[in-house]
């Protein structure tokens, strides 16, 4: 398990001093990479084998959005492992310690060369430590999108800000194209994310929206294949 701490500060919050979605998904990302330091032998055979873990999946249940200043802690820790998955709880709490966001996600073991799923040995598997699996309403990693009315619009070009050491476009920046489609008005109370493909510097993005009761689903295309599905709840 690992703990930052970590201040809602200016560059963080909208314009009603809350700390925006975008810059909560970036801590919950952030102290996850950081966690992969304190696991060495875990790191070290990923980078021996030119492996790395890709997230597939993230579901967010938003407690309470936090106020400009506020100290908070992010926990992350792995709860369970597969030969081609990995779980994780990370958690974001205020001075008090109590929740304001709870997170599960799931990556995905790909080779660096290829990109394709590469398994992990058993051993590996079972030398591993695991935390508790966190208490939270766990949903499905997979987001049916309903049959819905669709609004198309226009391209977004992925720019070099948008980029990680990966190379391609950074996860939270996924959440940051499709929260510019919800109302002003929506109040987030749980986000679901399915990574689909990489996205590439250069390459665009086409958003489509559509609505089903208290729920918007952005789904974010690259040459018309989704490369990301993104299903926002209203609280």
């Amino acid at each position: 398990m690992l703990k930052i701490q970590d201040q809602v500060t200016t560059s963080c919050t909208d314009c009603n001093g809350k700390l925006k979605l975008f810059s909560a998904f970036q801590m919950m990302q952030d102290c996850s990479e950081l966690w992969l330091d304190t696991a060495t032998e875990y790191r070290d055979f990923l980078r021996a084998h030119g492996l790395a873990q890709l997230i597939a999946s993230r579901q967010v249940e938003v407690v309470r959005v936090p106020n400009y200043k506020e100290k908070l802690t992010i926990q992350t820790g792995v709860y369970g492992c597969e030969p081609l998955f990995g779980f994780r709880n990370t958690f974001i709490y205020d001075e008090a310690g109590n929740p304001c966001y709870k997170t599960w996600s799931l990556g995905v073991f790909c080779d660096l060369k290829t990109g394709r799923m590469k398994k992990l040995p058993q051993e590996v598997i079972d030398a591993y430590t695991y935390e508790p699996k966190l208490e939270m309403h766990y949903k499905d990693r997979r987001i049916v999108v309903p049959n819905a009315e669709v609004k198309t619009f226009e391209p977004v070009v992925v720019s070099r800000n948008d980029i990680d050491y990966n190379q391609h476009l950074n996860n939270a920046h996924y959440v940051r194209i499709a929260s510019e489609y919800l109302p002003e008005d929506f109040n987030v109370k749980g986000v679901r994310v399915e990574y689909k493909v990489p996205v590439k510097l250069g390459e665009e993005i086409v958003p489509q929206v559509l609505t089903e009761g208290n729920f918007i689903y952005v789904k974010l295309l690259k040459k018309e294949l989704p490369c990301a599905i993104l299903e926002f709840e209203q609280g």
